[in-house]
């Protein structure tokens, strides 16, 4: 009897539970502070710019340009083991911070750095959706 490796599933807890509800519903929810007006990921308590506590949750345009990326050969997790290779890929936003994702729905040879992409939404599973990026088309 073999068993197949399954892919990790994010576990939202109290602090993330606004990302993962925004990706379930497919809006791309980020932090943004009420003192200073800059957005912040990952996630956390205090404006990484200000020092400031007044975070609030707001929905991003989803939106940004590649930024960098690498393409996995090796398994590491064999959960990913059907996808190699596969993208993993830095993407900057329209709102000023930096994401690391997958860009999906074209070929690895075909990213190229300073490409328009735009946030979509997996489900993995268990309730959880998480953001993917896309190319821009049109």
């Amino acid at each position: 009897m073999s068993q197949t490796a399954t892919k990790p599933v994010p576990v939202p807890d109290e602090v993330s539970a606004p990302f993962f509800d925004g990706a379930r519903e497919g809006r791309l929810m980020l932090q943004h502070c009420a003192a200073c007006e800059k957005w912040s990921f990952p996630v956390r308590e205090r404006c990484p710019h200000c020092m400031g506590a007044k975070l609030a949750w707001r929905a991003a345009s989803g939106r940004g340009t590649l930024y960098t990326f690498a393409i996995m050969h090796q398994v590491m997790n064999p959960g990913f083991a059907a996808d190699v290779p596969y993208n993993v890929s830095q993407i900057d936003l329209d709102e000023g911070v930096r994401m690391v994702c997958n860009i999906v729905g074209l070929a690895n040879d075909a990213l190229r750095i300073g490409m328009a992409v735009e946030a979509v939404f997996e489900d993995v599973g268990d309730g959880v959706s998480i953001p993917k990026f896309r190319p821009v088309t049109g």
